[in-house]
């Protein structure tokens, strides 16, 4: 097959969507498949890419490119809204439906407003006035929705997804697909667990209100009133250092170090080098740096919501606590702490867990999902191997 993959997000491999995306394609095309990439950079400039229509535009732009490469791809699998525009044109066109659209959603814009609209009145989202909810409600949403909707199959990486895709989108079973990413094997390391001073807690990803940093400032102060050896890394905030720090304030700052990018191919050093991996995000798809947190043998502390499920099971191979509790994140980072055993005994669970989980099986059922688009067969499409 030809296939087309595109994400309106910067090229670079660092984990996120980007990341899922290279792997998919590197394992596609090992499985004899030609593909070619369309990223945020490849098709918009700088300018283009700010603003409030940024999503939009490059969207316009993938359904031109297709149009303009009419015959050349027999699949095109769009991440997020980026078929939105493709799958209206696919529609309305005289000329033909164009190659079979695949979409691959990440998380879902419902939750998203539902779990923001909850910080809002707290004071805890940074961009979520009611200018901006509105925004997301008209603008977003629809696109996402626009997406669903004109897609011949929808790809996500949760049950969360999946389940909210048949119940409230009313896609029928043969119409969406759950499969789980992968984890690359450079992740699958030995890991030594030693009883040293400070613990060295590492969170990694974009430094943004729906992850939970506010609980996990809140977590922080309350450790450090019974338990101070700790430090914390923050790895790939896309955040200045000083704006970070600031963050915390005086009474954590010396604790917490900020590490602005790490490359893609130290990312299994970054997780060797630390102890416990905190992740409270409020809502997720399936997390990367969690598989590949697990894959590296660590211990993970995340929120019992959305993909973290599908991957971290409470007390075997991971903690889990509710969102926005901060209290239950001071007591799981205290507990882990406190004990190398429960370290070793969840981080070995876990890295056996994700030895399962590789980017090969991933792409060959996407690829079954591929199939089943171009014979228009519309028997169910969960392909779940792993357990719940």
């Amino acid at each position: 097959m030809e296939i087309l993959l595109s994400a309106a997000v910067p090229r670079r491999r660092e984990g996120g969507v980007a990341g899922v995306v290279h792997n998919f394609g590197r394992e596609l095309e090992e499985l004899g498949h030609r593909v070619t990439y369309l990223f945020r950079e490849d098709l918009l400039t700088a300018s283009e890419s700010a603003g409030r229509f940024g999503e939009l535009r490059f969207s316009a732009r993938v359904a031109r490119h297709i149009r303009e490469n009419r015959g050349k791809y027999s699949i095109v699998n769009l991440h997020g809204s980026v078929g939105a525009v493709y799958g209206v044109r696919r529609l309305v066109s005289a000329a033909g439906r164009g190659p079979a659209y695949i979409l691959t959603l990440h998380g879902l814009e419902e939750r998203r407003i539902h779990a923001m609209s909850r910080e809002q009145k707290k004071g805890r989202a940074w961009h979520f006035s009611f200018k901006n909810r509105l925004w997301l409600r008209v603008y977003h949403r629809s696109l996402f929705f626009t997406a669903v909707m004109t897609a011949d199959r929808v790809h996500c990486f949760s049950r969360d997804v999946w389940t909210i895709l048949q119940l409230k989108h009313n896609l029928d079973p043969g119409q969406v697909a759950y499969i789980p990413g992968g984890v690359e094997g450079r992740f699958l390391i030995q890991r030594e667990y030693a009883d040293r001073k400070p613990v060295r807690l590492l969170y990694a990803g974009t430094w943004l209100d729906q992850r939970g940093i506010f609980y996990l400032r809140d977590a922080l102060n309350g450790l450090n009133r019974k338990f101070v050896d700790w430090t914390l890394t923050i790895a790939g905030p896309g955040t200045p250092v000083n704006k970070v720090k600031e963050f915390f304030g005086e009474t954590l700052e010396e604790q917490i170090l900020v590490l602005p990018v790490v490359p893609a191919d130290r990312m299994p050093e970054l997780y060797s080098q630390h102890d416990i991996f905190v992740f409270p995000s409020l809502m997720e798809g399936q997390p990367l740096v969690v598989s590949e947190a697990m894959a590296g043998g660590m211990p993970v502390i995340t929120t019992e919501t959305c993909g973290m499920v599908d991957l971290v099971e409470d007390g075997l191979n991971g903690l889990l606590v509710p969102p926005a509790d901060a209290i239950a994140l001071e007591e799981a980072i205290f507990r882990l702490c406190q004990s190398v055993d429960l370290r070793r005994q969840l981080g070995r669970a876990a890295q056996q867990k994700m030895q399962r989980y590789t980017w090969k099986d991933a792409a060959c059922r996407l690829e079954r999902v591929f199939v089943s688009a171009l014979q228009n067969d519309s028997s169910p499409l969960s392909l779940t191997r792993h357990a719940p």
